[in-house]
């Protein structure tokens, strides 16, 4: 990153060599320019300011205090042109690392490129007890304008920046207590995540549907599997820049496994999740509705399948793809509430709630790009090894003087084993006393 003062300019530039190496004040300081942050958003970042205590009281009820989470940052991101230093909170060793790296071996290609559907969420009402619930799905959807009128009287201020309920959809589903008619109300909620436009809508529009139908209405309330409300990102990694054509053709090995087994997709989108809960945890967004709309998304059509697709080029480059529903949100909650979520909103500069979803597709494109190219290659133990010994040698009490030595004996060992850590850094106090 280059910053003339002379002239107040400074690169925009997510590329930023040998990141990992600088002393934290130094990332720090180079975020800080990136997002053009105040002082107060660059404390929050830190942690080191800690959090008023009344905020964590107006979040959740009986709270007692606040739980820090590592916060780095990916680099490299380059998403339709435009570039992006990515706030990532998560406890897990190596992957941001893998995310900044997978980044950078795609810009080759171009980077990422993303698109998104429209911010529809869906709301759900179930009507039981009906005797004829194709004749009242046939009546609902006649009833269609009134129903949408009266759900959009609900919440004017979403329909005048544009949002609010644009159609509904009838289902009949058959159930151990018998057939059920369940409404699906499509809600655009624009910049919101929009669980509680949502909701307030299925609320309103229920007595309205009992008393057409004559049913009986139990649950109203949003549904998380957003399927009309997609993120997807695509990337070109050229094989030069990733080790050559036979690491693609490992990486489609490796891809075509969990495409055929269950057990391994399951991992595989764990690996996707890695990146993306990072993004989503670090902007103050619902980490469980984005995983649990991803693995339903995962297995709608009845099998568990890879979030991501990957193929081999008639150029012998790898192409990736990923498509899942995001709903997130840069309105409400704690992105709103949270000092460190909005910090990391205004580093990331997204306008917009469905900005943020291509972002966070694209960061778990690259996170799982990484793990199909460790695993083809090295393995994923190596990437994890140094930072997993780093963590171990810390919790064994090791004083920060010793630390890269004990390190280093663990990996040349290949014992990176809590009882092995306590032996050398002893062995090394010992040493140490003795010289």
């Amino acid at each position: 990153m280059c910053t003339d003062k002379r002239v107040g300019h400074m690169e925009r530039t997510s590329r930023i060599e040998g990141f990992y190496k600088m002393p934290m004040e130094e990332r720090l300081r180079i975020v800080r320019d990136f997002g053009q942050l105040t002082d107060d958003e660059t404390l929050a970042l830190s942690g080191l300011g800690g959090i008023d205590p009344a905020v964590p009281d107006r979040m959740i009820e009986n709270a007692i205090g606040s739980f820090p989470l590592p916060l780095g940052v990916a680099v490299n991101f380059k998403i339709n042109d435009k570039e992006y230093l990515v706030p990532m909170a998560i406890e897990e060793p190596s992957v941001i690392a893998a995310a900044s790296n997978a980044a950078k071996m795609a810009l080759p290609g171009g980077g990422f490129a993303t698109t998104s559907t429209p911010p529809i969420m869906i709301g759900q009402v179930q009507l039981t007890g009906l005797k004829d619930p194709h004749s009242s799905k046939t009546l609902i959807l006649h009833r269609k304008k009134e129903i949408l009128q009266y759900a959009n009287e609900q919440d004017p201020m979403l329909v005048s920046v544009g949002g609010g309920a644009r159609d509904i959809e009838v289902r009949v589903i058959d159930t151990r207590t018998g057939p059920q008619v369940v409404v699906h109300l499509m809600v655009d909620v624009r910049d919101a995540m929009g669980a509680n436009a949502v909701n307030t809508m299925a609320e309103a529009i229920a007595p309205k549907l009992e008393d057409m139908t004559g049913g009986r209405v139990y649950l109203r309330i949003l549904s998380n599997l957003a399927v009309h409300r997609l993120a997807r990102a695509r990337a070109l990694w050229k094989k030069e820049a990733i080790g050559g054509e036979e690491v693609v053709d490992g990486i489609m090995e490796a891809y075509s496994f969990a495409e055929a087994d269950p057990f391994r997709c399951t991992t595989h989108n764990k690996g996707i999740m890695n990146g993306i809960d990072a993004v989503i945890l670090a902007t103050g967004n619902d980490t469980r509705a984005i995983e649990a709309g991803a693995h339903a998304y995962a297995a709608l059509r009845g099998e568990y399948k890879p979030l991501t697709k990957f193929e081999k080029t008639t150029d012998g480059d790898l192409a990736g793809t990923i498509e899942l529903p995001m709903a997130v949100g840069l309105i409400g909650g704690a992105t709103k509430t949270h000092p460190t979520a909005r910090a990391c909103i205004k580093l990331l500069g997204v306008k917009s709630g469905s900005e943020l979803g291509e972002v966070a597709a694209a960061v778990g494109l690259a996170q799982n790009f990484a793990a199909l190219r460790a695993l083809a290659t090295v393995g994923i133990q190596k990437g994890h090894m140094s930072l997993h010994a780093r963590n171990i040698v810390a919790s064994v009490g090791c004083p920060p003087e010793l630390a890269e030595e004990a390190v280093r004996i663990l990996i040349s060992e290949k014992k990176i084993r809590m009882d092995r850590a306590a032996e050398v850094v002893e062995d090394l106090k010992n040493r140490g006393k003795q010289g």
